[in-house]
């Protein structure tokens, strides 16, 4: 099996295994819950990904509900999907605002294609999480937003960065998307179990979009300049 294979298998066989999630939360598994995911995920690794090139991974948080909830696709909403990749998409049309950002900074990369080539996108826990308020009402959850939460995924976390470092990446350096929860979490663990040589993190695409717009073109010109520097 070449890369795109194994990613296919790995995203094909999520199911959560972890402790009972805290009342109000639930798993948000887009392999499971829809039917036109894996062809996405086909089509996207088998375009981007068909070889044996050895990539370096980039680990956001958890998939979030109008991106990779619905694509299959990390930082992948389907607007992108469609006008970027250029792959075809049928279901709900949503936008999310990580997913802006990061096409804008791959098309500055040069490309999905020339992206793709170098670097493997997903997030320390591979299945994103919602709350339930008592309205009914359901909104994005992250790993790290209760302890209680953590600790119930934290055996379902190791078991997929490993996972997914045996797909075929490099492991001098992980980049990590967050200077805040999501890089403590991930250097704490990497001092503990040695996963990669480094942690390199940048701002989040969430936290540029909503909070540092106007300096989104910084933002992009800073993850560009981190990335070339794992490549020369």
């Amino acid at each position: 099996m070449n890369f795109a294979d194994r990613v296919i298998q790995f995203n094909g066989e999520l199911i959560y295994t972890g402790s009972p999630l805290p009342n109000g939360i639930r798993i948000m598994n887009p392999f499971r819950e829809y039917d036109n995911v894996m062809g996405i995920v086909e089509a996207f690794y088998h375009k981007y990904y068909n070889d044996n090139h050895q990539r370096h991974i980039i680990l956001g948080i958890n998939p979030g509900r109008f991106g990779g909830g619905l694509t299959g696709i990390p930082f992948t909403d389907p607007k992108r999907l469609v006008s970027e990749c250029h792959i075809q998409y049928t279901g709900k049309i949503s936008h999310e605002p990580s997913s802006v950002f990061i096409y804008e900074m791959i098309d500055a990369y040069g490309g999905p294609e020339a992206f793709y080539k170098d670097f493997y996108i997903n997030s320390p826990c591979p299945l994103g999480f919602t709350s339930i308020d008592e309205k009914g009402k359901e909104t994005n959850y992250n790993y790290y937003d209760s302890k209680q939460l953590t600790d119930a995924v934290f055996p379902f976390m190791m078991e997929n960065i490993r996972k997914q470092i045996d797909l075929g990446i490099k492991t001098d350096t992980c980049f990590c998307f967050g200077t805040g929860k999501n890089e403590k979490f991930l250097k704490k663990l990497n001092n503990e179990y040695k996963f990669f040589g480094k942690i390199m993190a940048l701002e989040h695409p969430r936290f540029i979009m909503q909070y540092t717009s106007a300096s989104k073109q910084f933002y992009i010109e800073k993850y560009l300049d981190a990335f070339r520097s794992v490549l020369e």
